[in-house]
């Protein structure tokens, strides 16, 4: 495996002021250059395409264009684009851009989805419900904190003897509904005081995934093509992009999610209680931060780690596998400590992140004039525009990172670390931490951690292992075709 380039460790803006120019691109006329910008975007482009082709187009990593889904799904389609390691951190300034109902894009989801309430995923900062809310969730995840090895390994174990007998059966493992299920246990117990969702009080048994994605599916559904070549791309734009899904048909799944969470996620609706949040809302919000944030997100984030990882081939495997369990036995065991300790780990984790986040938009809306610049050139955005970021590109910027579009396991090791400032997958940098002021992810620490986790019990296990991948709707379906058990 080829070592970072150390020419763009030091990668960074020139101080001097870039010239002001003009924004390029267009909207096109009103209704048919929404549709075209749609229809490029779904099925001529695709998203990677339909980014690329602009930059070259405008000659810029800023420009305008129209972001899906459109009308009737979004008043107001129109935004600026920032592509760029440079631009795209004016996202995350708060006090000029404001992050109100802007979560999924340029439309919102009916609050049916959410008990009738906002969830603090889509309240601005200068909400004060926001910081009630995250705060909430920021004190309760550090009370937790020393559950989170022992309890993770646990959902781990159920996941590998599952994995072990899909090979043994049938040669091959479906690794997604793996993750799945061992990420919903692990969240519902860490949220729950332990409780194992497979009890049959908590009624839920093994459809909590189940209901989860399909609750996301509808409220995402405008984000998404199903890529399916019989469906009519209009009829597609009918069903998903123009109206949106009825909260009615995943009703019956959500409450028992919100049944079980109020029931048993006791401890943190006292808490909310006594800091004079409403018991019900915090519940929706507890299971939002579940389904949403957390689940949502390790459906994208434990296949992708697995699919980058399986592609880097054998030879990363051996130097992982020996870095972890050398420290492990070192440490006597897997310890926060040791975790620390494993570089390599560490920087196969951030890469991960870095190559495939697990959210890929951001959005905001300007609050004032502002001035951002790219690289090269800088752009006056007016009042109440919206800023939208593709992520990927932004990660991936050349500018920043040497080889960019590959998977290098050892990036961020020794000197590459200075590059985790140009890490955006928790809506802020990598290097920053989250705040109740702020809209950084709550549990960045804790996604990171968790990642780590997961290749040191897996080459605890195991020596070597292939896959193969696709995309399905918003993330990686990975397949894993064979796996080396560790010989000692």
């Amino acid at each position: 495996m080829s070592s970072p380039l150390s020419a763009n460790v030091d990668a960074v803006p020139s101080p001097e002021k870039p010239l002001l120019r003009e924004i390029p691109g267009d909207y096109g006329w009103p209704l048919f250059g929404v549709r075209r910008d749609r229809s490029d975007y779904y099925y001529k482009q695709g998203a990677d395409e339909f980014f690329r082709s602009r930059v070259e187009k405008y000659k810029s990593t800023v420009f305008r264009c129209n972001m899906p889904p459109g009308p009737f799904m979004a008043h107001n389609s129109k935004v600026v684009t920032v592509l760029d390691a440079v631009s795209f951190p004016i996202l995350f300034d708060n006090s000029r851009v404001e992050k109100k109902d802007v979560l999924d894009g340029t439309y919102m989801p009916s609050t049916t989805f959410t008990g009738g309430y906002r969830a603090c995923a889509y309240l601005d900062t200068d909400e004060p419900s926001h910081a009630e809310i995250k705060g909430l969730f920021l004190s309760q995840l550090a009370k937790l904190h020393n559950r989170f090895i022992p309890m993770f390994q646990s959902s781990l174990s159920e996941l590998f003897v599952k994995l072990d007998d899909d090979m043994s059966k049938d040669g091959k493992a479906n690794f997604n509904d793996l993750s799945d299920q061992a990420s919903f246990d692990f969240v519902f117990r860490l949220l729950c005081d332990n409780k194992s969702p497979a009890d049959p009080d908590t009624k839920i048994g093994s459809d909590g995934p189940t209901s989860f994605d399909k609750w996301l599916f509808f409220q995402l559904a405008p984000l998404v093509s199903l890529g399916n070549k019989f469906i009519p791309h209009f009829l597609e734009d009918l069903l998903l992009h123009t109206f949106g899904l009825p909260f009615f048909l995943v009703k019956p799944g959500y409450q028992k999610l919100y049944d079980a969470f109020y029931k048993y996620g006791s401890t943190i609706l006292d808490e909310a209680v006594k800091r004079g949040i409403k018991r019900d809302e915090a519940c929706h919000n507890l299971v939002f931060l579940a389904g949403f944030n957390a689940y949502g997100g390790m459906k994208i984030l434990f296949p992708a780690l697995i699919k980058w990882v399986g592609a880097a081939g054998e030879k990363l495997h051996r130097r992982l596998a020996e870095e972890i369990r050398t420290v492990v036995k070192e440490e006597g065991g897997v310890t926060l400590s040791g975790l620390n300790r494993m570089s390599l780990v560490k920087s196969v984790a951030y890469e991960a992140l870095r190559i495939e986040p697990p959210v890929p938009f951001q959005y905001g809306k300007a609050r004032e004039d502002i001035v951002i610049n790219s690289h090269d050139s800088s752009f006056l955005i007016k009042k109440g525009e919206m800023i939208f970021g593709y992520q990927p590109f932004a990660t991936k910027d050349p500018k920043i990172f040497a080889n960019a579009e590959e998977f290098v396991g050892d990036r961020f090791v020794g000197e590459g670390e200075k590059l985790l400032e140009y890490v955006y997958w928790s809506n802020g940098r990598e290097t920053d931490n989250p705040s109740q002021n702020d809209k950084q992810c709550p549990a960045k620490d804790l996604v990171v951690l968790l990642s780590r986790l997961t290749l040191v019990e897996f080459f605890l296990k195991y020596d070597t292992f292939t896959v193969d991948a696709a995309t399905v709707l918003l993330g990686p379906s990975v397949t894993v075709t064979s796996l080396t058990t560790a010989t000692s």
